[in-house]
């Protein structure tokens, strides 16, 4: 059998989503949590790889920029936040780490590490190590984390991926095994900025087939009981799991009847917005000439007020944006010159540069609307008439 250290850890962890993930191969979309370490291991991955001068953290920012991937967030606030956080991150490694005080190895080193013998089966592990360093006394190896909790010293201590990484690191330089004093294994915790660092025992590494073996030997005998843990909460296939099935039949049965309520809803409210149209036009074409002509943004009525308000949108001065970014070498980045596409970079522009690109902004577009607040209620009600 050929497996992943992953695909381990996902039996481990439910033996059940492992069949669906590995045996029947149901795809699970990625989550954005998945998707942003990704892209943090991809910048750590740009800032260590060698040549003639490490990247400053302006390039490294500049590179997390250009991979960022928008599509993943539903709102701009929650897409904000999520940006937020990898530059502070890349931003406090840069402040504990400078990439020139390192001696790289290899970066994510593939492996595939044989484990088993004729009588129990040979199979194979495969994976990959984030990172190899040369250090004055030895080696370490450092598996990069972007979860929000770290786990305690004493996990660290057993942890099976850093034993695995070891067991693959002495199977291609084999005479580092009389040197286990010499060698260190740590996982960075990168939301923390916090390393967190262990060494392992001949009888540690021994006891890795025995661990493994059993896994495989669980998975041949096709046994995927599921396991209820706090890990449910992020699994994508709990429709198909007979823990959490029922919760999504309720589920359909409401939405199948909310449904049904809405529709016929929607189609009286259509019909009924249809004869009220052209009278609701009329009226807030009277009332926006009426305010023109007295030249009032506000009308107080019997039951409540209506208000004017302007709303404009913006767009850039495109010679003079082409002026500020090109000496700092942003201009190729920007493919559309809006709002959107200025966000991404406008975080690592110096200060001078961002005043600069508010000041090129210029009006676009100007609407008019209504506003109304009912005087019952009128720190709740708010109803609007789009002109």
């Amino acid at each position: 059998m050929r497996i992943s250290y992953s695909g381990l850890e996902a039996y481990k962890n439910c033996p059940l989503k492992y069949r669906f993930q590995y045996i029947d191969r149901i795809r699970e979309p990625k989550s954005k949590e998945q998707v942003f370490g990704t892209i943090v291991h991809s910048v750590l991955r740009y800032i260590h790889t060698p040549g003639p001068a490490q990247p400053s953290l302006d390039a490294a920012l500049n590179h997390f920029s250009q991979i960022w991937n928008s599509d993943l967030y539903d709102d701009e606030v929650t897409e904000r936040t999520a940006f937020s956080q990898g530059v502070k991150i890349i931003s406090d490694y840069y402040a504990k780490n400078d990439p020139n005080d390192f001696t790289i190895v290899d970066l994510e080193s593939r492996f595939a590490l044989e484990i088993g013998d004729e009588s129990t089966g040979k199979h194979i592990i495969a994976g990959t190590i984030d990172r190899i360093d040369a250090t004055p006394d030895g080696f370490e190896i450092i598996d990069y984390k972007t979860a929000r909790k770290m786990p305690s010293q004493e996990k660290v201590d057993n942890d099976l991926q850093l034993s695995i990484y070891l067991r693959a690191f002495l199977d291609r330089y084999p005479k580092e095994t009389e040197h286990l004093d010499r060698i260190t294994v740590s996982l960075y915790y990168l939301r923390h900025g916090v390393k967190l660092s262990s060494m392992r025992t001949r009888e540690q590494l021994a006891d890795l087939d025995r661990q493994f073996l059993e896994i495989i030997a669980h998975i041949d005998a096709g046994e995927f009981e599921p396991i209820l843990t706090p890990l449910c909460d992020y699994c994508g296939f709990q429709r198909l799991c007979p823990f959490w099935k029922h919760k999504f039949l309720e589920e359909k049965a409401m939405e199948d009847e909310t449904a049904q309520i809405a529709i016929d809803e929607v189609l009286a409210l259509r019909d009924k917005m249809k004869s009220d149209k052209s009278r609701f036009a009329e009226l807030q074409e009277a009332l926006l000439l009426y305010m023109e002509g007295k030249h009032i943004d506000r009308l107080f009525g019997s039951s409540g007020i209506v208000g004017k308000s302007v709303r404009r949108t913006w767009k850039y001065d495109e010679e003079k944006l082409r002026e500020i970014l090109l000496p700092l070498d942003k201009w190729d980045e920007i493919r559309k010159i809006d709002g959107t596409a200025l966000r991404g970079i406008l975080p690592i522009l110096p200060v001078p540069a961002r005043k600069a690109v508010e000041a090129a902004k210029l009006p676009d577009k100007e609407s008019v609307s209504l506003t109304i607040k009912k005087t019952r209620d009128l720190e709740e009600l708010d109803d609007t008439i789009v002109s």
